[in-house]
């Protein structure tokens, strides 16, 4: 072996360890995949029991959130893998040259006798010298050309998991859309929620007609009189700073921020993906379901005396006026349509991560006053991507 011969491994062996052996250390998307196929297969079983459950309300609402948790997972987890696949082709395609000499040496290493290997031109002292070399660079390079095919071989199985990933998003979304239609039905059969009060249809009726701004038909629903009522609901403000987000999702825009068109509202917007389910984050008392202004369908909720929770935006709403409802009960459906497996896919693997393509708005009014909602929310901003 040459001396030009060993410095040109020693550099092999040092140069490919860099940004390739770095990605060892970052965050597997393949674990991640994995784990939201086992989420959503957890949450086909969930299904099936859901049949004979006592609740069915609450047995369907948990399995169509582990339907949608295990759907965003599995897109993240996509979307890494094609991240990291691409990072690691163009890595090997920046290193070519050097991948490829590191492969002739070792086919050269491989076919030569040892014995050949040790013979050196200038006799038995360079011999001895390329030997003890030879032993050095041996285990290094050996060690290198392992990085390598592990890399290769990560490459291999990354492409798989994308193609695995079909079968299992296709049985996902087929399961959440059950599942939200048992939801209905089962909320359409439920007869055990107590009421605090009995609808006046006529009242909200007019009430809906007199009204030109959410606040002043907010402000009317807390002037109404209820009748006979049970006692009030306890313990709204003492989970401040606690509660869930009704819905699976992250907040555009706080209280008072403006959107692209300038207007600021009083409260928060929450981007959600299609048919995301909303649910109350606290026991609450419905005071009016259905449309409202240009907010769509509405859902507004009293978990204290004087409050009243806005959910606006909806697609479906789910309930009845004055229902009271436990913490984690449905109470509707975002718009929109599940993407089809080859949509789905294509945005995972192109970087797209997780779409959000409904928005829900909420407001929280104590006294008739909009609170700034984050207070009792636990929510953070959406990240810039």
């Amino acid at each position: 072996m040459s001396l030009r011969r060993t410095g040109l491994i020693l550099a092999l062996a040092a140069g490919l360890t860099g940004p390739l052996a770095a990605w060892g250390q970052a965050t597997d998307p393949v674990s991640t995949a994995r784990r939201a196929a086992q989420m959503l297969d957890q949450a086909g079983m969930a299904l099936q029991d859901a049949e004979s459950a006592s609740d069915r309300v609450a047995a369907l609402t948990q399995t169509i959130r582990a339907y949608e948790e295990g759907l965003v997972a599995l897109r993240e987890g996509l979307r890494r893998a094609a991240i990291r696949e691409q990072a690691i082709q163009l890595e090997l395609d920046a290193r070519s040259e050097e991948v490829a000499r590191l492969l002739g040496v070792l086919i050269s290493m491989q076919r030569a006798p040892e014995t050949l290997l040790l013979l050196h031109p200038a006799g038995p002292v360079g011999t001895a010298r390329s030997g003890m070399l030879l032993t050095e660079i041996t285990p290094a390079l050996q060690a290198r050309a392992e990085a390598l095919r592990a890399t290769l071989e990560e490459v291999a199985l990354l492409r798989g998991l994308q193609q695995d990933a079909e079968q299992t998003l296709r049985d996902g979304l087929a399961g959440v859309q059950d599942a939200r239609t048992d939801l209905s039905q089962a909320i359409s059969d439920r007869t055990d929620l107590p009421r605090r009060f009995a609808a006046d249809p006529d009242r909200l009726r007019h009430l809906l007609q007199g009204s030109d701004t959410l606040e002043s038909f907010a402000s009317g629903l807390m002037e109404m009189d209820q009748g006979e009522q049970l006692p009030p609901i306890a313990g709204f403000d003492a989970a401040k700073g606690t509660l869930p987000l009704p819905v699976q999702g992250v907040v555009l825009r706080r209280m008072g921020e403006a959107d692209a068109a300038g207007i600021r509202r009083p409260g928060l917007v929450i981007a959600t993906p299609p048919l995301a389910l909303v649910t109350t984050p606290t026991p609450a008392t419905i005071r009016y379901r259905g449309p409202l202004l240009d907010y769509g369908n509405v859902m507004i909720l009293e978990p204290s005396g004087n409050t009243l929770l806005v959910l606006a935006g909806l697609e479906q709403v789910y309930g009845d006026v004055g229902q009271v409802l436990p913490a984690g009960a449905p109470v509707g459906l975002m718009g929109g349509a599940d993407p089809n497996v080859a949509a789905f896919l294509s945005d995972a693997t192109e970087g797209g991560g997780t779409v959000r393509s409904e928005t829900l708005y909420i407001e929280l009014r104590q006294d008739s006053i909009p609170v700034d909602p984050a207070k009792w929310f636990s929510v953070r901003k959406e990240e810039s991507r």
